[in-house]
């Protein structure tokens, strides 16, 4: 197992690394970093494709040891204190990273169960709530997740940090919207949106069947193409001064009654 070493914060490759913490740099490269034991791990599970791993000693804990003796097929970069904290997105870093290429997706790669349940994310640019959102949505199991409109990337390191690597664990696909619109209409997917004007209680609708939960901003609520697509409208019922909850509290509501109402007519 050889072991590069890179002891400068100012070293060429670590300034080419940093400036993936930026989209653009990120599409133009294809390519991306995952830091945390737990998130670098999860993405070696879901079949990610590792071209490197850093490691700090300082900061590497007993299960970032571990997973290092796991990767050592990969290169192995090990770096100063200095140099990842310069790369590092956290303030207690765990000494593990890795760069990864990003995977381009397509729809013919997604299949839909029967009775799918899909996550759509319109515009979010928080990537902390997008992040929270990914994580629930591999709790529930997703069949897939889309993004679209002018929202963040999933390769954002906040995302991937909010998700706890949750990101590599669904199918994630970046679309316009009328192209998704048309995508989930020939599978017969059930658009549900969320507003505060809406009539209907989302403990009222029926999920039964193939469904995609559709969230926009808190700020500006959905894009009008999705609201006009839609074929059912919900509420979150609100009974204090607020008229909103948090997007990443109303995606884990909504997705949660959906699981709810399958495992009760699911056979025990």
């Amino acid at each position: 197992m050889s072991v590069r070493q890179i002891d400068s914060a100012k070293n060429t490759y670590i300034k080419y690394l940093v400036k993936l913490k930026d989209r653009k740099a990120r599409d133009q490269e294809g390519k991306f970093l995952i830091e945390g034991c737990k998130e670098v791990s999860r993405a070696l599970d879901a079949g990610v494709k590792l071209e490197q791993v850093l490691f700090c000693p300082p900061f590497l804990r007993a299960e970032g040891e571990l997973l290092l003796h796991e990767l050592g097929q990969l290169e192995l970069i090990e770096v100063s204190a200095d140099a990842f904290t310069k790369l590092s997105f956290r303030q207690n870093p765990d000494g593990l990273m890795a760069l990864a290429n990003i995977k381009q997706q397509s729809l013919e790669e997604i299949t839909l169960r029967e009775n799918a349940l899909i996550l759509v994310i319109d515009g979010l640019e928080k990537p902390g709530n997008v992040g929270a959102l990914l994580r629930t949505a591999d709790a529930v199991n997703v069949d897939a997740v889309f993004l679209t409109g002018q929202g963040t990337d999933i390769y954002n390191p906040n995302v991937i940090r909010s998700s706890v690597g949750s990101v590599f664990s669904r199918p994630i696909l970046a679309l316009e919207s009328a192209e998704l619109i048309n995508y989930l209409k020939a599978h017969q997917v059930k658009l549900v949106a969320t507003s505060p004007s809406a009539t209907r209680s989302y403990w009222h609708e029926d999920y039964l069947g193939a469904t995609a939960i559709i969230l926009g901003t808190e700020h500006d609520g959905l894009a009008h193409d999705w609201f006009e697509a839609a074929e059912a409208k919900v509420r979150i019922p609100m009974q204090g001064m607020a008229d909103s909850l948090n997007v990443a509290t109303s995606g884990a509501l909504l997705l949660y009654e959906v699981m709810r109402q399958r495992e009760k007519i699911a056979p025990s």
